[in-house]
């Protein structure tokens, strides 16, 4: 059966299309023109559809954070970038203070980047800790506490943002880690927003640590209310519990970045198969203990060491990498987390 080509998307007069056409053509890549071509019908649908100022506002705003926060990002995406959170009211004489600066500098020391929120106390301690040149800062403008701290010395890579959501967006797609400080309702907001994004596969896998000093209760507080509240109640599936760990010092979250990232290196979807490319080759007895051990979250067939996908070959994406392929159900996303870990002890 021949599969009905999709409808082009155009705005439906041949001379605004033709306009439309023409810019698109001029500015960029040839790879990239068809998206060009659409965005720029959005932009002139949504200019006739709506009359409304505000609505009109909040489009050109976050299209205009959005477009400069990529600028920002682009020249560093070869690097890892590890997210620190926490408390904006975290004193600087704190253990969780003191513990999150010796984060920073650790990190920053084996070539990872971090990215902070750009204010005060936990994420002062962030960016005071990094080593010149290895930080971001990503402030949100607020009436109150939310002042960029003194720390923010590499203007270039500080970025301030009017909305929380698209701040939220590129924090979570332009980092490779996550770090927990206590906090309060923006900490766990953006917690729980990280945990349900890898949960649900909208994120790519990644490690997720609580962070807190020996002696401190907060993280063990919590996980005890997730696990009565959520895991038993089946709000949650038990393996969702795996998704993050808790560091008691800087060495063992340094570690724990560290061993995710040792064999596994990325993931790619490509058509029905999901992909996983390796930093090195895996031995047969480890191939055979993850089909062993994962094979609840196939669909069908093996885990399989294959070559690039056809997509992966198009755009030239880590050809050289070794790969593992899957017909992964697309559901436990948990459970892909702990193979990677599995993956990572070859």
């Amino acid at each position: 059966m021949i599969q009905e080509r999709s409808k082009e998307y155009k705005f439906g007069n041949e001379n605004v299309d033709g306009l439309i056409r023409d810019l698109a053509h001029l500015v960029g890549s040839s790879e990239t023109e068809s998206l060009r071509k659409e965005m720029l019908t959005t932009v002139v649908k949504l200019g006739m559809e709506s009359n409304d100022r505000g609505d009109l506002k909040l489009v050109n705003n976050v299209l205009k954070e959005l477009r400069y926060s990529l600028k920002i990002f682009t020249p560093y995406r070869h690097q890892k970038k590890v997210i620190i959170f926490g408390s904006a009211r975290t004193k600087k004489k704190s253990l969780d203070y003191k513990m999150a600066e010796e984060l920073a500098q650790k990190l920053t020391a084996k070539n990872y980047m971090v990215v902070t929120g750009g204010g005060p106390g936990i994420m002062e301690a962030g960016n005071k800790g990094s080593a010149h040149g290895k930080d971001f800062a990503l402030n949100i403008k607020l009436p109150f506490e939310q002042k960029p701290n003194p720390f923010l010395d590499e203007q270039e890579r500080v970025i301030n943002f009017k909305y929380f959501f698209v701040r939220k967006l590129i924090f979570i797609k332009e980092t490779d880690a996550t770090t927990l400080f206590p906090g309060g309702f923006g900490t766990h907001d953006e917690g729980f927003e990280m945990l349900t994004l890898v949960q649900t596969g909208k994120s790519k896998p990644r490690p997720i640590i609580l962070m807190e000093p020996k002696g401190s209760t907060y993280w063990k507080n919590w996980i005890n209310f997730v696990q009565k509240e959520l895991a038993n109640k089946k709000f949650i599936d038990p393996s969702d519990m795996n998704l993050f760990q808790v560091a008691k010092t800087v060495d063992q979250a340094v570690g724990y970045i560290d061993e995710f990232y040792k064999v596994y290196h990325s993931i790619r979807y490509a058509g029905d198969k999901t992909i996983l490319r390796l930093n090195r080759e895996i031995s047969s007895k480890t191939l055979k203990l993850i089909n062993r051990e994962f094979k609840d979250i196939l669909v069908q067939g093996k885990i399989e060491v294959s070559p690039p996908a056809e997509d992966e070959a198009k755009e030239s994406e880590h050809l050289d990498l070794p790969r593992l392929s899957m017909k992964f159900n697309l559901r436990d996303f948990s459970r892909l987390c702990e193979m990677i870990r599995a993956i990572n002890k070859d």
